[in-house]
């Protein structure tokens, strides 16, 4: 306290009681009274000074407190003895702890919030300093990058190594600049990306980045542009023929006896073939799209399987090829009576097309594990190890050649697959060049009922 400050409120009483008693002419009594008069209003000063800073300590105590956030206990007695300035300032401190508080619990709130927001998004999203360092990021975007160290106080070259999104997030960062891009993680299982990079805006520093998985999309896409390239194929060759001899015959050739016959012939198993491809799609459509209902109920697998090569019978009596049906008439599966009779009509129909002249074809059945297993094996040609895993794709061919003039549409099997899929079981294949092939299908077993049990 500056030293005026503290002499002008002790000297004043005196001086004052000084000049009364002087001009009174009590001149011997003034001293005294001047001397008693200086020394209370000192001590009175003490005291007051002393209360003063007990009351500025403890409010300074108080305050911190307040700052480092821990609860205050009640001033008792010591309430009573503020002075009302420190008791005001006090009030202030309070009431603006409280609103602090309270802003402070918001921002915490909101921040949880956020943190949740984000950590449920399907996209992975990271958000960078002016310098392009990783300040935050989702849960999402760790499981797309597949990485378990920290991402936080990363540059993007670091976590993907990739020059056009290190330049994206810069160009963000420095000129403000948005870029779209996409990018392909390599490894066991390849990814597909595609990246948003913005800078922040409203003047905040940095940039963000939205990442979203589009993997399937991009198989998907070129699934079917796939297959609207094979469509378009498999519909080409037999309108071109039908297209063809019916000019040839409309040119003059409708008149030749010997030639006619057998163009219109032509223009007949062409026209089959049209027809067959287009039952195909529409059959695939179907169930891809789960438009057939399926009944399943208890399927005789011997009934099922002498149906089906009924049909194929002629064909197989065509090419001296010896049909053999050994499946248990007891044999009884879970299934769709004419979905199961379909499938087995593709597996023979396949069997009899590939197999040699004079060749077999053999269908035998088991139960095995609670499922029904019925193989259909042949002699015929056979297939690499390398087409197996594809063989029921949707027009794929391991000779497409040879396929394609053989007559068939090359969506026998993939119909085959998502018969069984619908049914609750699968189809397998075993087969060595030269050597045969077998087609493995599995169905559950039939609950045996009491009745048939007793």
């Amino acid at each position: 306290m500056p030293l005026r400050l503290f002499l002008t409120p002790l000297l004043a009483p005196a001086l004052a009681a000084l000049v009364l008693f002087v001009l009174l002419g009590w001149k011997m009594d003034a001293l005294f009274v001047s001397l008693a008069t200086l020394t209370g209003s000192a001590l009175t000063l003490v005291a007051a000074r002393s209360v003063l800073k007990r009351q500025l300590l403890t409010l300074a105590l108080q305050v911190r407190t307040h700052a480092e956030g821990s609860p205050t206990s009640g001033g008792g007695e010591d309430e009573r003895d503020r002075l009302e300035e420190v008791a005001n300032l006090q009030g202030a401190i309070d009431s603006l702890h409280q609103q602090l508080s309270a802003r402070n619990a918001g921002l915490h709130q909101e921040s949880r919030t956020l943190t949740a927001v984000l950590d449920g998004m399907a996209e992975g999203i990271w958000v960078t300093d002016a310098e392009g360092t990783v300040v935050r990021h989702n849960d999402a975007l760790r499981n797309m990058l597949r990485t378990a160290g920290d991402i936080i106080g990363q540059r993007p070259l670091a976590l993907l190594r990739n020059d056009a999104l290190n330049e994206a997030v810069a160009g963000a960062c420095r000129e403000g600049a948005s870029t779209h891009l996409e990018l392909t993680l390599e490894g066991l299982f390849p990814r597909t990306l595609a990246i948003r990079v913005t800078p922040l805006g409203r003047d905040l520093p940095g940039s963000a980045a939205v990442f979203h998985d589009v993997t399937e999309l991009r198989r998907l896409e070129k699934v079917r542009k796939d297959f609207v390239a094979n469509v378009s194929h498999e519909l080409r060759t037999p309108i071109t023929a039908i297209r063809g001899y019916a000019e040839t015959l409309q040119g003059g050739a409708l008149n030749d006896s010997n030639v006619a016959p057998r163009m219109v012939d032509i223009i007949h198993r062409q026209s089959e073939r049209l027809s067959e491809l287009v039952e195909d799609l529409l059959e695939l459509s179907r169930l891809e799209s789960r438009e057939v209902k399926l009944k399943v109920t208890d399927v005789p697998l011997a009934v099922s399987a002498s149906r089906a090569a009924e049909v194929v019978r002629h064909k197989a009596q065509g090419k001296k090829i010896t049909l053999e049906l050994n499946v248990p008439q007891g044999l009884v599966g879970r299934g769709d009576e004419r979905g199961l009779e379909q499938v087995l009509l593709n597996l023979l129909d396949n069997a009899v097309k590939y197999t040699p002249e004079g060749g077999r074809v053999m269908v035998t059945g088991r139960q095995e594990d609670g499922r029904c297993v019925v193989h259909v094996r042949d002699t015929g040609v056979g297939i690499e190890p390398r087409h197996l895993a594809r063989i029921f794709e949707r027009f794929y061919r391991v000779d497409k050649g040879r396929s394609r003039d053989m007559g068939g549409t090359g969506l026998g099997l993939s119909i085959v697959k998502h018969l069984m899929n619908a049914m609750g079981g699968e189809v397998r294949v075993e087969s060595q060049p030269n050597e045969g092939s077998t087609f493995t299908i599995f169905l559950p077993a039939a609950v045996p009922t009491a009745a048939a049990a007793g």
